[in-house]
């Protein structure tokens, strides 16, 4: 839809406590908005942070909420037909949004978008971009789908020239199930990897694949496509492009290759080589060879805007990461509990790999909770089992909402618990979030290391852990 900016005052947010929805609603604000919303969900982070910036937030949703319209509504992704007040706001005609569409028509439209997309990665590589050119002093909006510790802010307005986007290929809402990223208008591109994900709007990989080939079209001649030329199926999709492409990843085929990767007690150095270019030698605050590749992105898109070597080191000397991505809650008693936000195999494994890298001869004891809608059916089942080969021990819990997903589907845990103690690896499931942690702190000993993943709050059971070891 096309706005009249001008002509608004009152906005209102269906579903306002979501993190992007939050950091928009609060932008808006700060922009001289009238901004109100309503969420069922009531909760910090995110409602401390709305309460902090004066946005009133209602309680459930309710038509009454909606008596006097609003000039504008913005309705979340989470919500759908059925809503009290989406029902109110088409039964009255009132004007209204999607998220991302706000996204693109208030924030970024006017700026050079840069978009960051595939099935992992896109969150600490989104940030790293952005510190990137925040430390070249190009200071660039952003939208990313975490909270990155430099900035302490999940969204930020453009100062520069420049909006960097996290592009989510998930649904953008009940009346429009493109993926979000159509509505992004990227004339740079970054594709980290594709792989099969969120099985709940999408049929298989080909459909997936089908996704990102009409993202490509979206990519202008005169921007750039910067892409894994490790992944297969990234380079299946790049036959699609229209613009010029620079691939990246360990291979020599690839337009720029890292090489001489090693580990050291601060995170990981690797040499980059980029025929025309030179070679670079890097070093991140980060572990793990997928780093790595975030990181390469990230700085061949640094770098094709003109951000020197130098100034991209140090950005990588001051990166603090994102929360929830390998984050050290806390340390109690010489018991070291991590938080990540895994829950795809090829995450969990690279996610253990990556922590196995930064404590080489302590125990790892990794701890998944399937939560997402693709981690709680059986689709990646068996790839699960791989995935925990650098763990020491396996705690799992059972499905997330297990009573909604028939047994045909649903995730076998005590199949998976089987099959690794078959592998000799020492493994356990839980139906009680209690029992697990009383089963940790048993069994737990000084120099071991927590590794909990999860995509949702796993019912705070890192601050259980804390204040109990």
């Amino acid at each position: 839809m096309t706005l009249s900016k001008s002509s608004l005052n009152h906005i209102y947010f269906i579903g306002i406590c979501g993190t992007a929805m939050a950091s928009l609603a609060v932008l808006l604000k700060k922009r001289g908005f009238h901004v109100t919303g309503s969420d069922q969900n009531i909760y910090p982070p995110m409602s401390t942070f709305l309460e902090m910036h004066e946005i009133t937030i209602l309680n459930g949703f309710k038509e009454v909420h909606l008596e006097t319209p609003p000039d504008l509504v913005v309705i979340g992704n989470a919500v759908s037909r059925g809503n009290p007040e989406v029902e109110k706001v088409l039964d009255s005609g009132m004007s209204f949004i999607s998220m991302a569409e706000l996204l693109r028509d208030f924030f970024i439209r006017g700026n050079t978008s840069l978009v960051v997309t595939g099935t992992h990665g896109k969150t600490t590589t989104s940030s790293i971009l952005a510190w990137i050119f925040e430390c070249a002093g190009k200071d660039p909006g952003f939208m990313i789908g975490g909270v990155p510790e430099n900035f302490g802010t999940s969204c930020r307005e453009s100062g520069g020239d420049f909006f960097i986007t996290e592009g989510d290929e998930y649904d953008t809402v009940f009346f429009d199930k493109r993926s979000k990223f159509f509505h992004y208008q990227p004339q740079q591109l970054l594709i980290n990897n594709i792989e099969f994900d969120h099985a709940d709007i999408f049929n298989s990989l080909e459909d997936i694949l089908r996704a990102f080939r009409l993202l490509l079209r979206l990519v202008p001649r005169n921007g750039v496509i910067v892409a894994n030329g490790d992944d297969k199926n990234v380079m299946n999709v790049l036959a699609s492009a229209y613009s010029p492409i620079i691939t990246f990843g360990f291979d020599d085929s690839c337009d720029v290759a890292a090489g001489r990767i090693q580990t050291t007690p601060e995170g990981t150095s690797f040499q980059l080589n980029w025929p025309g270019q030179g070679e670079f030698d890097f070093h991140i605050p980060l572990f793990g060879e997928y780093n790595v590749r975030n990181a390469m992105g990230a700085l061949i898109v640094g770098m094709h805007n003109g951000i020197t070597a130098s100034q991209i080191q140090n950005a990588f000397d001051q990166f603090s990461n994102v929360k929830r991505r390998q984050e050290l809650r806390g340390i109690r008693n010489g018991i070291y509990v991590y938080d990540d936000f895994a829950h795809h195999p090829t995450a969990v494994r690279e996610t253990i790999a990556a922590i196995r890298q930064k404590h080489p001869d302590q125990r790892i004891f990794a701890v998944f909770e399937p939560r997402s809608n693709t981690s709680v059916l059986n689709i990646h089942q068996s790839s699960l089992v791989l995935a925990f080969e650098k763990a020491d021990e396996v705690l799992l819990t059972y499905p997330h909402r297990m009573e909604k997903i028939s047994p045909g589907e649903r995730l076998d845990v005590e199949s998976v618990v089987s099959q690794l103690k078959l592998q000799g690896k020492p493994t356990a499931s839980f139906k009680e979030t209690s029992d697990l942690v009383q089963y940790l702190i048993q069994h737990a000993q000084t120099g071991d290391v927590i590794l909990i993943m999860s995509n949702g709050k796993f019912d705070n059971i890192h601050q259980a852990l804390l204040d109990q070891l």
